[in-house]
Parts: C-alpha cells; structure tokens; sequence
C-alpha cells in the first residue's frame, strides 16, 4: 500500500528569465512578468519589504468584502491584448486579469519539472490536467505524450491553445476538453480509461460550463477517488495542489492515502513557495500539496 509521508516537504521555486519575485511584506508582492512590474495582494506576507520604493506599472488593489473582488490600477500602459512570456519550451500570454492572476502560476514551474522527473523522458505516457487553465502545465507534459487538458472556462481553453500554438505546439497530441473536471473524470471512469499521471489545481469554489457548482472541502474527495481509479500499478504520479483554504497538507494528504491505499509508492504532502530575488532571499508559501508517486 502507499505509505504516507508525516513529514511535510516544500517545494520551492525561483526567479527565472521572464519572471521574478522582487520584494514581498505587508500583505503585499512585487513581482516582475517580462518587462513589466506589479503589485497583488498576498496576505501570507506578513514580514516587513526589504526594498524602499516598489516602482510598478500595475497594482491591483483588491476589493471590501470578503468574497474577492478589486480592480488594477495602472501607473502607466501594459497592453491589454497581453505580451508573450516564456518558461522552457513553452511560451504563452500574460495579461492582467479581473481576477488579479497574470495568466498564469509561476509557483507551478518547479510541480511542471516535478512530473518530467516522474516521467523519466518517455514519450509515450498520457497524462491528464484537470482545471488546465491557460495551458502551460499541460504544454509542459505534451513533451512525454498524449495529454487531455479539462477546464470549465471556454476562455481560458482558447487561451491555452492560442499558447500552443505560440509554442509551436500545436501539432503535439493534446485534447482541449471544455468541461467540468468532477463530471469528466467520472465519464472517464465508465469508460474505463487510464492515465499515467495526472494533475489537478482545483479551486477553492467554482462554478462549470452548465452552472455546476464548485465546493473544495465538498467535492474533492469523490473527484479524487475518481482519478485514482483512472491509475494503476503502472502509473507515475498524481498531484494536487489547494489554494487559499482554511486546510493543511497533512488533511490532503490523509485524503490522498486513503485513496491510495491499495497501491504501491508514497505520499508526499507539504507547501509551495517561491524565493525572493536577490541575496538571502525570503520564502513566500503560495499553497499546499498532496502527491503519490510511484517509486
């Protein structure tokens, strides 16, 4: 059976050409995206910046309540139609969003070298994204074989093939699905498909294509039941990533053990962070995971 791991890991990403955290402190992050500079909201900075004067095209400032909201302002022009960013291979478009993300997760760049690792530089592995966003994870793990990419939202699936294709990528044997992640992964099942890995960066409330509704803490464990059933003794890995809930890896990775729990490998739980820039640069936690691998 897979063992889980009391010990919690973290995985900490860095800086690299087309982008870099700055600074970071006072509920606050300045982060560089290519040549363009910005401020967001960060409640787990709760130290003090190191730098004085944080100089920024855009800052989005975020709203009253509770439930989200807010808006960027901008001290001077970003384009609106995006600018073209790279990470490896893969190439895709940031934009300010009204949801204060740029189009992407950079705090994911090193669970993307993660899963190559697991897959050993095969070419023939099919792999899954569940909440596939604008695509770059999945570009990531088109290099190893077949991938299915499975968002809700119609636009961030045009989003991610319009980065394959910037990628040169477009050719590569990857099936766009518009869908709800819970719904297609329990088709999946009937269909008695498998998979040698998957991934899944569920929200923490959302809603899909026919108004499906969303809850993490009420949802999650029946969806990952399902993707484990997707897997078998010959599959590679499975991580999850959790945003912004009131959850610890250890409670994730409890859910994924008992998932696993007739399978060989390990569980691994712990936290996703990204280093400041810079000498003896700060360690900014971003989520928590959960992963079974196998061997």
């Amino acid at each position: 059976m897979a063992e889980l791991d009391p010990q919690s890991q973290l995985l900490a990403g860095s800086g690299w050409a087309d982008f870099g955290l700055l600074d970071s402190g006072h509920g606050r992050k300045l982060e560089r995206y290519g040549r363009y500079r910005f401020i967001r909201p960060e409640p787990q900075a709760m130290w003090a910046p190191r730098l004085a004067d944080w100089k920024a095209e855009g800052e989005f400032v975020p709203g009253s309540d509770e439930d989200g909201g807010g808006r960027w302002h901008f001290a001077s022009p970003v384009p609106r139609e995006g600018w073209e960013l790279e990470w490896n291979e893969v190439k895709f478009t940031a934009s300010c969003t009204p949801f204060r993300h740029l189009g992407f997760f950079p705090d994911m760049a090193p669970v993307w070298d993660w899963m190559g690792d697991q897959l050993e530089a095969r070419s023939d592995a099919a792999t899954m994204n569940l909440f596939g966003y604008t695509g770059v994870g999945t570009l990531a793990l088109s290099q190893y074989g077949p991938v299915t990419h499975v968002d809700a939202s119609k636009k961030s699936v045009a989003q991610a093939r319009e980065n394959a294709a910037l990628s040169g990528m477009a050719e590569r044997p990857v099936r766009w699905i518009v869908d709800d992640a819970a719904k297609f992964a329990a088709r999946e099942v009937r269909r008695e498909k498998r998979y040698d890995g998957i991934i899944l960066d569920p929200p923490k409330f959302g809603r899909g294509p026919g108004g499906e509704v969303w809850r993490l803490e009420e949802h999650l464990p029946a969806l990952v039941s399902d993707c484990r059933k997707l897997l078998d003794g010959e599959s590679r890995f499975l991580f999850l990533t959790v945003y912004a809930v009131r959850m610890s890896s250890l409670a994730i990775g409890g859910l994924l053990a008992e998932a696993f729990a007739d399978m060989p490998g390990t569980i691994e739980h712990g936290e996703l962070a990204i280093r400041e820039e810079g000498p003896d640069g700060r360690l900014l936690p971003t989520a928590i995971f959960a992963r079974w691998r196998n061997g």
